[in-house]
């Protein structure tokens, strides 16, 4: 049902969204789209989608193919999925989310939605691993602006996103987007080879374990000038009475090692 998904498009209503409103999954969502006709659907969910969107229950594939969307449809829609929503599960329950817009309360919902949605409805061996690695990635995002990046080439190549849009730093988005573009063209069109590659991924390897034990050896040694610190202040360990004069001392420590360097 091309019209149906190109006018649930054109409005801004996401699979998401819309499954949420109807009470079912994605997936099942999508099964509703691939049928020929609004009257194929199961009446409770074909009046749903009409009272959505506003149109003739009788003879919903005839009133949709005159439908035109435009700021008013717009603005009711939301209206009347907001209203849905209110009814559901919300991160309400759970957060307090009274400093947040309404633009950040929805997403943080439909996020809450899909995590709950993949973990049940369509879970597989995949899942978990899917979401531990995302959740890895958001730990680190503001640290790396790339992370940014990426995702918003994600969403411009998914077509969530306008390609010219740059609502971070454009230059670096440009430059970032037109490597990840050249280098998916190859991923792709079976330009790169996994013969081809096994040096290029010998060197990814063994960055990332230099930097580990990079970061290993910056542990030791605070833990290190932690324990001199005690020492020369005469406490056997580290507590909340004396955490900012043990920090004083370990700052004075590292200064003592660069000056005799």
């Amino acid at each position: 049902m091309k019209k149906l998904s190109d006018l649930l498009q054109e409005a801004g209503v996401s699979k998401v969204k819309l499954a949420k409103y109807l009470g079912v999954s994605r997936q099942m969502v999508y099964n509703y789209l691939e049928l020929n006709s609004i009257e194929s659907w199961p009446s409770e969910k074909r009046i749903l989608i009409c009272k959505l969107l506003g149109i003739n229950e009788e003879k919903p594939d005839d009133a949709l193919d005159k439908l035109k969307i435009n700021a008013e449809l717009m603005e009711d829609i939301e209206t009347r999925l907001d209203a849905a929503n209110r009814n559901t599960d919300s991160a309400d329950i759970y957060f307090n989310m009274n400093n947040l817009s309404k633009e950040e309360h929805t997403l943080i919902n439909d996020l809450i939605f899909l995590i709950k949605e993949k973990f049940s409805d369509e879970k597989n061996k995949d899942t978990y691993y899917e979401f531990l690695y995302l959740y890895h990635i958001l730990q680190s995002i503001d640290n790396i602006p790339e992370i940014k990046y990426i995702f918003a080439y994600l969403s411009k190549t998914l077509g969530f996103t306008n390609p010219n849009e740059y609502k971070f730093d454009e230059n670096a988005q440009f430059i970032l987007e037109s490597i990840v573009f050249t280098a998916m063209n190859l991923y792709n069109n079976g330009g790169a080879t996994k013969s081809k590659l096994i040096a290029s991924h010998d060197r990814f390897v063994q960055e990332i374990e230099s930097k580990k034990e990079e970061a290993l050896s910056r542990t030791q040694q605070i833990n290190t000038i932690k324990l001199q610190a005690l020492r020369e202040l005469g406490y056997t360990a580290l507590t909340s009475e004396n955490a900012q004069e043990v920090l004083n001392k370990i700052a004075e420590i590292e200064t003592r090692k660069v000056v005799n360097k």
